[in-house]
């Protein structure tokens, strides 16, 4: 049984003139590359927001028991003239069931994007991009990418959601509520403070994986991805680069994504009284119109910043990479 080996792209040569630096060489890439790079983020944004669409309204559709019971429950504590607060539990289980699909699909979104512009940066300012990146190279590279994803997810994640819940378990949040430790003693402040520690050692898992995704567009498998980026940000000049990239772009996203769901508040009412008019349950047109603003500010940050993004990992995995650095 003959074993395969993965290897990632070669390094274009470097040529004796010095290099620009990340910002200078990304914003390059994307001038020389914008008719590629835009028409496959329309691409892959179009699609996503559309099968986002279909998948928000089978699951709603699957849900709709859940809202008819608290439709009946409001008209019964109407007739009854009683204050009606509904219980949101159900909605809550039917929401945690369903993230992993939206993460499925933002993850393969994510993957198609980073793969054409992980090619646009290999290919250049100096020629065009060879073939349909949306569609042969793509496809190659998405079941690596989407590797990437769930693993880097499972790492970074999995501890601060475990504190979390032993946090919550130990600790509670009633005063009269008798408790397996002590108020006041030191185990209880060590859990209590369990998931701000748990949450800083993801943030900093995160930044050392953050290359991850442009390492497998490259051609590696995702473990050998993994242990790239890891290998590339724990260094001097790598760990200080990685940063000085990651923090002003997710700041930026953050800020984006904000404004646009303020600007798209217009479409809460819209939406809800539509759907109330439709199908005459306040409840589904309610939480319909609440999903409404921040589904538009995910795919149109995703649509402006998505390219960024990825180019500039691209680039800067590729600049380390050059340096040598990488084990």
């Amino acid at each position: 049984m003959t074993r395969t080996t993965q290897h990632d792209r070669t390094l274009p040569p470097a040529s004796g003139s010095p290099q620009r630096g990340v910002t200078a060489a990304t914003f390059a890439v994307l001038r020389r590359h914008r008719g590629t790079l835009g028409g496959a983020t329309i691409r892959v944004v179009g699609l996503s927001g559309l099968a986002a669409l279909l998948m928000t309204t089978a699951i709603f559709a699957l849900a709709w028991p859940v809202f008819t019971r608290m439709r009946n429950q409001r008209i019964w504590y109407h007739y009854l003239e009683d204050p009606y607060l509904h219980d949101p539990t159900d909605l809550v289980r039917v929401a945690l069931w369903t993230l992993p699909l939206y993460l499925l699909l933002l993850g393969a979104g994510s993957a198609a994007l980073q793969t054409v512009c992980s090619r646009a940066v290999a290919a250049g300012v100096g020629e065009p991009l060879e073939g349909d990146p949306a569609r042969a190279a793509v496809s190659a590279r998405l079941r690596p990418l989407l590797a990437v994803y769930a693993l880097r997810g499972l790492i970074v994640w999995t501890l601060p959601l475990l504190a979390g819940v032993v946090a919550h378990r130990l600790t509670g949040y009633q005063l009269d509520t008798p408790l397996p430790l002590e108020r006041g003693s030191w185990a209880y402040t060590l859990v209590k403070a369990s998931p701000v520690a748990a949450g800083f050692t993801a943030v900093l898992l995160r930044l050392a994986l953050t290359l991850a995704p442009a390492a497998a567009a490259d051609g590696l498998g995702a473990r050998a991805a993994l242990r790239r980026s890891w290998s590339l940000t724990w260094t001097r000049a790598g760990a200080a680069r990685v940063l000085a990239l990651a923090l002003p772009l997710t700041a930026l996203t953050a800020g984006m994504l904000r404004l646009v769901v303020q600007l798209a508040l217009p479409l809460r009412p819209l939406v809800r009284d539509l759907l109330e008019q439709a199908t005459g349950n306040f409840f589904a047109a309610y939480y319909a119109g609440i999903l409404a603003p921040v589904l538009t500010g995910i795919l149109v940050t995703a649509a402006v910043l998505g390219p960024l993004s990825c180019t500039a990992f691209a680039v800067l995995h590729g600049r380390l990479r050059q340096t040598g650095t990488a084990l």
